[in-house]
């Protein structure tokens, strides 16, 4: 009961202070909405359609101004390169190689890719993948798309010369059983092989998981939930700013002598560090829960698809941020001191363990520094159910590892707690 009293007061000296607020609702909220817009959880535009965030490559046919047609060879390369993941082709009709040259330099185009006059012949006479007849490729030099446009096009050069090659081969079959391979046979032949890259026997599929809300789930205005990274990003880091006010707590209590009066009571020295602890551990985990909630009700990110899981994350990391403000409430000896102690952790534990940005966008050796703070496995844990659609079993690690942090905060909070 004695825990429970110092708990009581805490809380309710905590709750006086407009501060407590601020740090523990009102700034993360308002970060987790800045954010989610920065990683585009809204389209702006507001009708629900996504842009095109492929390069623009120019599509230039010299062929067209002799035929006056594009040739079928020219209309699949155009349909491979529109295929690309990387580029998009935009067909430059009646436009010079010089103005196409100024295009790119202006930056109008990534590049621009030119189809020299007979290209569909010489690709038939060459009839296999690895001599395919050259395209010429404009692109700045300087830029760091240049490399990506020129890759995007071989990319599509080297599938439509297998196309060809494929038809080729069908042909031939065909004459070697006695029958007659004429164009017709080869044409339809090639739009076989080239309509069979829509579905290749082999690919790669990236599928959402169903742990986030899809653009139809939420209506016009809304494209891919970026909040799934935003959310639990700021309940991280403010989690850390919260304790802010906690750690102020046992400042002046030491400061006015207030600690050294409770040793007086027959509260016992291990009750009054549980009871500041538990303090600290209630905001926290009030925080987290309050935040997770806004997150799966306004948000539209499904934190309880997995709620035991959810629910260890949250009190492991309500544990170990606990820990740490009691560790700082120990060691900062002015208010200023316990702000600097509080916003330190925060910003580099925020910064290095992912909370901005994901750690897997950054290099090798920023994960690696990443991983050794435990903001980024709550990060890991979070977005393991938010993200990737796992369950219990993707948070132990995660859990476990941030219990032994929380522990290991706790243990030097307890050595160098001093009453004076």
């Amino acid at each position: 009961m004695r825990v429970m009293d110092l708990l009581l007061k805490d809380l309710m000296q905590l709750m006086r202070d407009w501060k407590t607020a601020l740090f523990l609702l009102v700034m993360p909220i308002a970060f987790t909405l800045m954010f989610g817009f920065i990683f585009g959880g809204i389209d702006a535009t507001g009708d629900g359609e996504t842009e095109d965030a492929r390069l623009p490559v120019g599509y230039l046919d010299l062929g067209l101004g002799a035929s006056e047609q594009p040739t079928s060879i020219s209309m699949h390369l155009l349909d491979m390169i529109e295929r690309s993941d990387a580029i998009r082709p935009v067909e430059l009709t009646g436009v010079t190689v010089e103005r196409a040259q100024a295009l790119v330099a202006d930056g109008d185009l990534a590049g621009v890719v030119i189809v020299p006059v007979g290209y569909g012949e010489r690709v038939l006479n060459a009839g296999t993948v690895s001599k395919p007849p050259p395209l010429e490729v404009i692109a700045d030099p300087n830029s760091s798309t240049a490399s990506v446009v020129r890759e995007g096009v071989r990319t599509a050069t080297v599938r439509l010369m297998g196309a060809v090659e494929i038809a080729q081969l069908s042909a031939q079959a065909l004459e070697a059983r006695g029958g007659t391979a004429d164009e017709a046979f080869v044409a339809q032949a090639l739009d076989d092989a080239v309509a069979a890259w829509q579905t290749p026997p082999l690919a790669i599929v990236e599928t959402r998981s169903g742990a986030t809300t899809t653009p139809e789930d939420e209506g016009p205005g809304w494209s891919e939930n970026a909040y799934a990274h935003s959310s639990p990003g700021m309940m991280v880091q403010f989690s850390i700013a919260g304790l802010i006010g906690a750690a102020n707590i046992l400042v002046m209590e030491r400061k006015s002598k207030c600690l050294r009066r409770l040793l007086t009571t027959a509260i016992s020295r291990a009750d009054i560090i549980l009871g500041h602890f538990l303090t600290m551990f209630v905001m926290i985990f009030a925080q987290i829960v309050v935040l997770m909630a806004f997150g799966q009700i306004l948000l539209g990110l499904d934190y309880l698809r997995a709620p035991l899981a959810t629910l260890l994350l949250a009190v492991a990391m309500a544990l170990w941020t606990a820990s740490l403000g009691l560790l700082i409430g120990v060691l900062a000896k002015t208010e200023d001191q316990a702000v600097i102690f509080a916003m330190v952790p925060m910003f580099v534990f925020s910064g290095l363990g992912g909370a901005w940005m994901p750690l897997e966008f950054t290099s090798e050796t920023f994960q690696t520094v990443g991983r050794l703070f435990p903001s980024a496995w709550a990060m890991d844990g979070l977005k393991n159910i938010l993200v990737r659609g796992m369950g219990l079993e993707s948070v132990w690690m995660p859990v476990g590892v941030m219990l032994a942090y929380g522990v290991f905060f706790f243990a030097l909070a307890v050595w160098q707690f001093r009453f004076e």
